[in-house]
């Protein structure tokens, strides 16, 4: 085994055991907190960590075992069924952090109207139109036998033998199809709803400044120090919306559009992809599944707050289970040495 493949091997096992760690968590707090359960952002939280949960348990053994084997990791049966449900995930999982940037946006820019316009029944059609468009490009994929192992990315993916090239043609369509309706158009929704968010935040920040020094500059007894801790505060909350919705939009770019863009470039003839390359896209293709609990969810106070009570009751339990046994232990200690001294 190389350093690369054992590095790759490494980063799968890693990147497996955060993601399938992290959104359990969310779906632990989501049993957990009636107030999570009652916003209707959670219905597209919990589709999203559902598809991840899905991809971790399913498609990121399948790529360990494609690299560690440096083949088909089963049969054609099951790499056609892995490979179905990736393109199923994927999609479902793209278009969920599509949802939850719409409902951001709708939430912000129209704050007074929210409850009207994003109800629990808007948000159970949403998901359901995710899943149909999901199921139209697998089941698309899976008529046309066009899901089998690619050595490229050392997993079972779309892919197109070589025996087949007949269906270039056919294939290629489908290929830039899909990437477009799901990739590109979720980018799209994305940097529309998050920058429009970003707007209204920044004139929101704008008024509060000027309050800020209007209220400054008629307190003329005001401590020097106290002054700089609210100008401080006011540079904060420029950049904290900034901030967030770079993280939102650039975890996006960084984990998708590498491996986005190597599928596409592939379809060139005169185009090979190194192995290592691919594999590595793919890893980082699987980095977002880890990484979207922390984006959408456990960074958030309410999260942080169940977890934390969740976590606290766990160990209050254990506790309580060791103090019992301690004190059961020492009690029949002394039983026993009282028995022996009557005896």
């Amino acid at each position: 085994m190389s350093i690369p493949e054992f590095l790759l091997e490494v980063s799968i096992v890693v990147i497996s055991v955060v993601s399938l760690l992290t959104n359990l968590s969310v779906l632990l707090c989501f049993t957990q907190s009636a107030e999570l359960r009652a916003h209707v952002p959670g219905i597209f939280v919990l589709n999203l960590s559902f598809s991840n949960i899905l991809l971790t348990v399913i498609n990121m053994p399948a790529t360990f075992l494609g690299v560690a084997k440096s083949a088909k990791p089963f049969g054609d049966l099951f790499c056609s069924a892995v490979s179905f449900s990736e393109t199923f995930i994927t999609t479902n999982a793209m278009l969920s952090m599509a949802a939850l940037s719409m409902d951001r946006w709708i939430a912000v820019v129209f704050p007074l109207s929210y409850s009207s316009k994003m109800r629990y029944r808007d948000a159970f059609l949403i998901v359901a139109y995710s899943w149909l468009h999901s199921l139209t490009f697998s089941l698309t994929q899976l008529m046309m036998d066009w899901g089998g192992y690619s050595h490229t990315y050392a997993s079972c993916t779309v892919h197109l033998d070589a025996e087949e090239a007949s269906q270039l043609t056919a294939y290629t369509t489908f290929t830039a199809l899909f990437h477009c309706s799901s990739f590109a158009l979720c980018l799209l929704v994305l940097c529309f709803a998050y920058l429009k968010v970003l707007r209204v935040a920044r004139s929101h920040c704008k008024r509060i400044d000027v309050i800020t020094v209007q209220t400054l500059l008629l307190l003329v007894d005001i401590h020097p120090s106290v002054k700089e801790r609210c100008l401080a505060q006011q540079k904060k909350r420029r950049q904290r919306a900034a901030k967030k919705i770079c993280v939102f939009i650039g975890s996006f770019i960084l984990c998708f559009s590498p491996y986005v863009i190597t599928r596409l470039v592939e379809l060139l003839p005169s185009v090979h992809i190194p192995r290592y390359w691919g594999i590595a896209t793919k890893c980082l293709f699987y980095a977002k599944a880890s990484s979207d609990p922390f984006v959408y969810c456990l960074l958030r106070q309410q999260y942080r707050k169940v977890l934390v009570g969740v976590i606290s009751r766990f160990v209050r339990k254990d506790q309580y289970f060791m103090s019992v046994h301690s004190t059961s232990s020492t009690l029949d200690t002394t039983d026993d040495n009282c028995v022996a001294r009557i005896t």
